[in-house]
């Protein structure tokens, strides 16, 4: 079975991460298993400090898995390496119907871009970006030639990704 993979994109404070939330949460509800990848720009922790498993990667461990009864969770430090390719992560992920991929614009799956009002930049990125197939705004977009979602018409864009995806007939 292929993966399927949907990107949602856009400036920083577009919105990208409550459309990602909201999509999940009505696939789900449809009956998907949704996975996600968000890429940060940013150095981050998922661990606390003081911790095991935090005293594990500060001992020098290039992977630590926390497990329990409930959920599990794999840390990779990539210690020097190069950061992965989306690629790569998409391997490692468990079989699912959809995965939703925030960020990543330089990548080459079919995303949505996310644009508000109050975003970062007015700066289009569907303009350079042959991958974008669809435009989720807060506010009008007169001549764009992309199917153009109100930013809170989760139920139409989440029709929009199955079709897109495959998940269901054209």
């Amino acid at each position: 079975m292929t993966q399927r993979v949907f990107g949602i994109t856009g400036w920083k404070n577009s919105g990208k991460t409550t459309l990602t939330e909201r999509l999940v949460a009505e696939l789900t509800r449809r009956g998907r298993r949704v996975a996600t990848v968000k890429h940060a720009h940013h150095d981050f922790d998922i661990d606390k400090q003081g911790t095991d498993s935090f005293r594990h990667r500060q001992a020098g461990a290039c992977e630590v898995a926390i497990v329990s009864n409930r959920r599990w969770a794999l840390m990779h430090e990539l210690q020097g390496e190069d950061e992965p390719t989306l690629a790569t992560i998409l391997a490692r992920l468990s079989p699912c119907d959809l995965v939703l991929v925030e960020g990543y614009k330089r990548e080459s799956h079919l995303k949505i871009e996310a644009r508000r009002r109050e975003g970062k930049s007015k700066e289009p990125l569907a303009a350079t970006d042959p991958h974008i197939v669809a435009i989720a705004a807060d506010h009008a977009q007169p001549g764009e030639t992309l199917p153009v979602f109100d930013l809170d018409d989760i139920a139409t864009m989440a029709d929009f990704v199955e079709r897109a995806t495959g998940l269901i007939e054209q």
